[in-house]
């Protein structure tokens, strides 16, 4: 399916942009410097002040409106930062006037604060994260169209869902990951592919929005959240890492296992012993595209084609949803 959705400038929008921060928001000491600055820097009032084609559709009538929920590096995303980002795309979805939601975001954790998202809301309205590579003082900044585009897909007719948009891909929220550390075009969805692209502000779109049943908000408002914790299988590894964990209480592990979904043998027995004893253990791939396939044999669960950080994710909103 290929669709070119309607231009959005037929009718005016009112957007909500959020601001989290990140290198999208981030300011070095020199124009040429694209990886030496430090991100959270630049208000997202600001950021949209810089964009002209967000100037325009304001003078087209679209209406675009911001709020600072919280101004980091993305690396230190926390569950209390989550908890009021979901607490405030909500508040706003939540009013008829707003169209969409825009967040602006940092790119190291933004596949999990999608998914995150997403498995929460699953919200009948577009809910746009959007980031950059590169750094808001940069000489060539890519946050400025990468947040133009956000606007555009936010304000499309019949959008819904958590999606991701960066370097014209638009991303479904569930499936996106980082997999550059430093190219513009530094997103994917392993083989699921992107769900459209941005083009001269219109959505060319190749598969549907995303849709779901959402858990709600009540999931998250436990003060403190169960302890998951992410392993890597890996030549020579053993259980050591796995019994301490234990001893220190945690309650779910994934384990980014090798190949397809295979892990040390000596990892896998202390990982069924964390099993038998109650914690919630599941393997996901360690790195590259695809999809853990099932042998019929395994001993420990997978978790598809999620990354691993989007599996620990996962595994959180379960036991969470168990107290809720």
């Amino acid at each position: 399916m290929t669709s070119t959705d309607s231009n959005p400038n037929l009718r005016p929008r009112r957007i909500v942009v959020l601001g989290t921060g990140g290198t999208i928001a981030g300011k070095a000491a020199s124009a040429n410097d694209n990886v030496g600055y430090t991100a959270g820097q630049v208000a997202v009032v600001q950021l949209l002040d810089a964009v002209p084609s967000l100037r325009c559709r304001s003078e087209e009538g679209w209406s675009i409106e911001s709020e600072q929920v919280a101004q980091i590096d993305s690396k230190d995303m926390s569950h209390a930062v989550w908890r009021r980002l979901a607490e405030r795309v909500q508040i706003h979805l939540d009013r008829p006037e707003v169209d969409g939601i825009v967040v602006t975001h940092g790119t190291d954790t933004l596949e999990e604060t999608a998914y995150l998202l997403q498995r929460v809301l699953a919200p009948t309205k577009p809910v746009v994260l959007t980031a950059a590579m590169r750094p808001a003082s940069a000489s060539q900044p890519d946050g400025p169209q990468n947040l133009a585009d956000a606007v555009t897909v936010a304000g499309v007719a019949g959008a819904q869902g958590v999606v991701a948009v960066l370097a014209g891909k638009v991303w479904l929220g569930d499936e996106v990951r980082k997999v550059h550390p430093y190219r513009p075009d530094a997103f994917d969805a392993g083989d699921a592919g992107p769900l459209g692209h941005v083009e001269e502000g219109r959505v060319r779109r190749l598969r549907d929005w995303p849709a779901g049943t959402p858990l709600g908000l009540q999931v998250l408002a436990a003060d403190i959240w169960p302890e998951v914790q992410i392993v890597v299988s890996h030549a020579g590894a053993d259980g050591r890492v796995v019994d301490l964990l234990m001893e220190a209480g945690v309650q779910g592990l994934v384990v980014a296992a090798t190949g397809n979904g295979t892990v040390h043998q000596e990892l896998q027995a202390a990982l069924l012993r964390a099993q038998s004893a109650g914690v919630a253990v599941v393997r996901a791939l360690r790195g590259g595209s695809g999809c853990i396939v099932p042998t019929g044999h395994d001993l420990v669960p997978d978790a598809g084609a999620l990354t691993a950080a989007q599996a620990r994710v996962e595994i959180l909103l379960r036991l969470l949803s168990r107290r809720a």
